[in-house]
């Protein structure tokens, strides 16, 4: 199977009939007791192991730099502690705090959504993670702590222009937190990214303390290695204007430091809730992607 294949693979998984039929019964469901909900969702994946999972041109990352990450430990699931890694190729290593903003669409909930992560290690595999602290979306959402969620972000704005801005403007319904940036394109460059943090860390991800359990909820995604091959990194003259108080960034004294952006979709298989595939390295993730048979994977909701 090669790429483009693999993506129609994808998105034929995804049926909006049946996302809209997810999100309706995400409203009866969230009344139950959160063990519940767990119980209720955890039998659904047994069947439906991976979700199609599309992320929608121009995700955008911005990036801080943590100038004292002893301070983020505590907020490590078991087992992690906070790693350096580089950006792109050749880049010095440093602490990073990531802000990513995206549309997307999947077999069970389809919108916008801003994610904030800290780098970290799995110290049991060694693999570079991605531990997500806190989210914000327009849409229903997932997760372990918290069970099925409501959006939590409403009339959000994420999208681009004829004149090369992309925009992001998401505030909670409460109004405690917000993520927007307004950055031009028209100058940005395509870099090789950095393999470790991009492809090994998407086959690490964790809940952090203040999103999930202690015990991280770890997840992977299954992907072409090609797809996080390179981005483009937007002059940081170009970045008009963000801001990302989602969670605790600001208390840790951390500062801006690159924005980036992927110009194409990017097609993925994640794995369902209370399910963990284990790649270990490039070559692994390459060989299931290759292999994978859309034939057999189930629908989420199918018998």
């Amino acid at each position: 199977m090669n790429i483009l294949d693999y993506a129609k693979g994808v998105e034929k998984l995804i049926d909006p009939l049946m996302v809209g039929q997810s999100h309706y019964m995400q409203t009866r469901l969230r009344k139950l007791p959160v063990w519940l909900q767990r119980k209720i969702v955890t039998s659904a994946t047994k069947k439906a192991d991976k979700m199609p999972f599309v992320v929608e041109p121009y995700c955008t990352f911005l990036f801080y730099e943590i100038p004292e990450p002893k301070r983020v430990e505590k907020f490590m699931p078991d087992g992690f502690v906070p790693a350096e890694s580089a950006i792109f190729q050749g880049d010095a290593e440093k602490y990073y705090g990531i802000v990513s903003m995206f549309r997307i669409h999947t077999s069970v909930f389809w919108g916008a959504r801003a994610e904030y992560y800290l780098v970290a290690e799995n110290t049991k595999t060694g693999l570079l993670s991605w531990v997500m602290m806190d989210y914000l979306s327009d849409s229903i959402s997932y997760d372990e702590k918290h069970g099925l969620k409501s959006p939590d972000a409403g009339a959000a704005v994420m999208t681009t222009t004829c004149e090369g801005d992309f925009v992001c403007e998401m505030k909670s319904l409460d109004g405690e937190k917000e993520v927007s940036c307004l950055a031009n394109l028209m100058n940005a460059k395509m870099k090789p990214l950095n393999q470790r943090l991009w492809i090994e860390g998407n086959t690490s991800i964790a809940y952090g303390r203040l999103a999930g359990e202690a015990d991280g909820d770890l997840f992977s995604l299954t992907f072409y290695p090609e797809e996080m091959k390179q981005a483009l990194e937007i002059p940081m003259k170009d970045v008009r204007a963000y801001s990302a108080s989602t969670s605790t960034t600001g208390k840790f004294g951390a500062e801006l430091d690159r924005v980036i952006t992927f110009p194409f979709a990017q097609h993925m298989l994640s794995d369902s809730p209370g399910n963990h595939t284990y790649y270990g390295n490039e070559a692994a993730l390459r060989k299931a992607v290759e292999s994978v048979k859309f034939s057999k994977i189930k629908k989420f909701g199918e018998k």
